[in-house]
């Protein structure tokens, strides 16, 4: 039977102690310079076709289950009923949002919590407020370190499957091998899924 109170340790590398930050800020911010042309066409894009506001803000847990504000751009419209309520979700998303996010365009914006240091480019998907009640204590762990883009999964497994438990037992595994290996690793996976599509 698993052991949901293990307690975590975080890999105590040089990279993660000192390096893994440097890299994070320095890579955001030439992957901001380099793609700002794209950010502001996908922004007059969203003006056209979702209006104000550009972005979407959320508060999501961040190391340490600070709360900190992440950033999107939008893929819905804030089209109402006649109450003022909000329409559901799939009436509101457009075609556009659908393709900024099946190519993971939305997530741009993070670029900017990553050179604040709100995130880093790898780690465990930082989730909603509300989740933090519903975890159990082996994986609320999973805050120890700084949210990422993206934690995929490079561990060999028969299992076919993705759950939200394999999904934190990843997560929690990321934070106890943290290295410059690891992240290249993932870094590829992400390209791969970006460009897979």
């Amino acid at each position: 039977m698993e052991d949901n109170n293990v307690t975590v340790v975080p890999s105590k590398t040089f990279y993660n102690r000192y390096v893994k930050r440097v890299l994070d800020f320095l890579i955001s911010l030439f992957a901001l310079i380099v793609l700002s042309p794209i950010l502001l066409i996908i922004a007059i894009l969203e003006l056209i076709f979702h209006g104000r506001p550009v972005l979407y803000a959320s508060n999501r847990p961040g190391k340490d289950g600070k709360i900190f504000r992440m950033y999107k751009f939008r893929s819905m419209t804030n089209e109402t009923d006649k109450n003022g309520k909000l329409l559901p979700e799939e009436e509101r998303l457009t075609n556009f949002g659908r393709f900024i996010r099946r190519t993971s365009l939305d997530e741009l914006p993070e670029l900017f919590n990553i050179l604040k240091g709100d995130m880093s480019i790898i780690g465990p998907r930082p989730l909603l407020v509300e989740y933090l009640k519903l975890y159990n204590p082996k994986h609320a762990q999973r805050h120890l370190v700084r949210p990422g883009l993206a934690c995929f999964r490079i561990v060999p497994s028969d299992s076919k499957t993705w759950t939200w438990r394999e999904q934190f037992d990843n997560d929690i595994w990321y934070i106890e091998h943290i290295s410059f290996l690891t992240d290249l690793k993932m870094l590829f996976a992400i390209v791969k899924k970006v460009f897979g599509n």
